[in-house]
């Protein structure tokens, strides 16, 4: 599961929010004034604070939150301060500091990174306020000025239960101030976390696409090589031969262009078969798709071409899987092709299909002039050519590889070369 890091910090506050900070701060300012000036009218406090204390009191619990979200910890000690003017030198509110002091303790809780700092600063403020306020509780305890006609005689007296409520609400006090805060800071980080596991299923999911894609044209790189390049192969040649016997031996000419014609259609319908497959991949190819069975065709056709080949099936037939199917086929088609290009002259070749109890083989091998490339150190053999490129044997791999098989390939000890595409059966396959 993503998480946000360990010193995960909340996003800065937009300039949105910190104009509606500033408005507040203002707000409270004036709500605060108005109230004072109330409670001075009714007399609340017998002696209040003189105009410059009030002015300073308020000032200092109201304006600092205009900032509570930029610097919490500076901003709850400053209202701190403010709350114990107002209350020790006899300001005349009680309402609106009470509501300024729980917003920037609140805020310490809820926005400042620094999760240590934020709970000794939670910590300290709250014990000095309470310090505080039992400090003058004791001193009004022995003052017949404070709260007259309140008794203060016995352990259960009415000014010792006073004493105890004061205590208790207050407590009450910094706690919810610090429990909202820790609820809001923690909600802020699950919500993090979630925009981060989003954003992150987001990215899997346009790798999973582009990758997808590359599958996709990767697949349709092979099934063009294996059906373009193996038709087109048979017509070149067949072409190369009708053009050197057209004068001599027309009949035999005449043969070749029909090969040639043969496989331009085979082509141009195996074509077809790919551009519905790709228009329709939902739809049920398995009448139209190539496969083993159709290697003896592929045999055949290789003869026509001028190869003479051989096609040998050992141990007992069964079905097979689809995509294995359809890869043992164009392995045999491209390997064949590679004969027809590189084997030289008089070369045959042989196709096996073995069938084993756990696994399925076919082997192509020929007794022609190697000049293709050795797959097995990525180099071209001796008196190979140039111009061979190696893509046949990749995409051979790939695609037996796709459905969980191997390719070997390499020179013969007799001479020629081999391939040979083996895949076994228990192996998870798609059908």
């Amino acid at each position: 599961m993503t998480e946000p890091p360990a010193a995960w910090a909340r996003p800065r506050p937009g300039r949105a929010v910190l104009r509606l900070d500033a408005v507040l701060a203002l707000v409270l300012a004036l709500g605060a004034t108005t109230t004072s000036l109330l409670y001075a009218r009714i007399e609340l406090i017998p002696e209040p604070a003189g105009p410059w204390v009030w002015a300073l009191g308020i000032a200092l619990c109201t304006l600092p939150l205009a900032l509570r979200r930029i610097a919490p910890i500076p901003v709850a000690i400053v209202v701190s301060i403010g709350f114990f003017v107002c209350g020790q030198f006899g300001v005349p509110e009680v309402l609106i500091i009470n509501i300024c002091l729980f917003l920037a303790l609140y805020t310490v809780g809820a926005w400042e990174p620094r999760r240590t700092a934020a709970f000794w600063t939670l910590a300290t403020l709250s014990a000095a306020l309470l310090i505080w306020l039992i400090v003058a509780l004791i001193i009004a305890s022995s003052t017949q000025d404070a709260f007259p006609g309140m008794s203060r005689s016995g352990l259960f007296s009415a000014y010792a239960t006073f004493a105890v409520i004061q205590i208790i609400t207050n407590l009450l006090y910094f706690t919810g101030a610090y429990w909202f805060g820790l609820r809001a800071w923690r909600a802020a980080r699950t919500q993090a976390q979630l925009e981060a596991q989003g954003e992150e299923l987001e990215r899997e999911r346009r790798t999973s696409a582009a990758q997808a894609v590359a599958l996709d044209r990767l697949g349709i790189a092979r099934e063009l090589h294996d059906v373009v390049a193996h038709h087109v192969s048979v017509m070149g040649i067949q072409a190369a031969a009708a053009r050197r016997v057209l004068t001599q031996d027309p009949d035999r000419a005449a043969a070749a262009l029909t090969v040639v014609e043969e496989s331009a259609h085979t082509a141009v319908t195996e074509l077809r078969q790919l551009v519905h497959t790709l228009r329709t991949p939902d739809e049920e190819e398995s009448s139209t798709a190539v496969g083993i069975a159709q290697l003896g065709a592929l045999v055949a056709e290789a003869q026509r071409a001028g190869v003479p080949t051989t096609l040998i099936v050992a141990g007992d037939t069964r079905p097979l899987p689809m995509l294995v199917d359809v890869a043992l086929f164009r392995v045999a088609q491209e390997a064949l092709t590679n004969v027809r290009k590189h084997a030289g002259r008089g070369a045959e070749a042989v196709v096996r299909l073995r069938f084993e109890a756990d696994a399925v083989e076919v082997e192509i091998s020929d007794d022609g002039v190697t000049q293709r490339l050795d797959s097995s150190v990525g180099s071209l053999s001796p008196g190979a050519l140039p111009a061979v490129s190696g893509l046949g044997l990749r995409g051979m791999r790939e695609r037996i590889g796709a459905v969980g098989g191997s390719v070997a390939s390499g020179r013969r000890e007799r001479g020629g070369f081999m391939v040979r595409a083996r895949v076994p059966l228990s192996a998870e396959v798609v059908m």
